[in-house]
């Protein structure tokens, strides 16, 4: 239990004994025919026979009651990976990364993908929770600011909505010319924020999402 509402959860990999994945993508759980979630995964390529999964379970579903349940031992069965929301390596661009709440965990996965791979960081993380609990990996960013020089973190916590958050990003990012959005969170934010950097310049290409909810 991270919080109240979060939950991580690790999966040793049986069958097959490996997962390749990378860093950003998900795994799809079946809970009948037609009825599926996705997970998106915490942990990073390295860890390929156990994988990190974290979950906001408030909303209360089939998928928050069945991961709340989740006991050791007990099998799992999934397919993987998918998603297309994964870090372009290749891309000297610098880095925005904006999240909110749960909306972390696939950034999260990039972020300690890239540092324990020695990718040169040059990036901003902002990254809003409704109060602290809702920040469940504030202090691994803060002890990668430290190992980073490149890397700037920027929580919020606090009532807020959407544009307050695009608000945030317009006030940190003063110059797009040189740089590539990595938005995770509700359908809503992500708008916002793209909004907010197209207005300022950025291409809409070069916003890179994923919608939770």
């Amino acid at each position: 239990m991270l919080s109240a509402d979060i939950i991580e959860v690790d999966l040793d990999v049986n069958q097959p004994a490996e997962l390749s994945f990378e860093a950003g993508q998900w795994i799809s759980v079946p809970f009948g025919p037609k009825n599926v979630r996705a997970y998106s995964i915490a942990s990073t390529p390295l860890s390929s026979r156990r994988i990190t999964l974290c979950a906001d379970v408030a909303p209360g579903g089939i998928g928050s009651a069945w991961f709340r349940g989740l006991a050791a031992e007990q099998a799992v069965e999934f397919k993987a990976p998918f998603g297309g929301f994964v870090f372009r390596r290749d891309d000297p661009r610098r880095s925005l990364f904006v999240a909110e709440e749960i909306g972390i965990v696939p950034i999260r996965s990039m972020l300690a993908d890239l540092a324990e791979t020695g990718f040169e960081l040059r990036a901003k993380l902002l990254y809003w929770g409704r109060d602290p609990s809702w920040l469940p990996y504030h202090a691994e960013f803060l002890a990668l600011t430290r190992r980073c020089p490149g890397f700037a973190y920027h929580p919020m916590v606090g009532a807020g909505d959407a544009g307050r958050l695009a608000a945030r990003v317009d006030a940190l990012v003063t110059d797009t010319s040189d740089l590539v959005a990595y938005v995770s969170g509700s359908g809503v934010m992500i708008d916002a924020v793209r909004r907010a950097l197209m207005a300022k310049g950025l291409d809409r290409k070069s916003v890179r999402w994923e919608k939770f909810w």
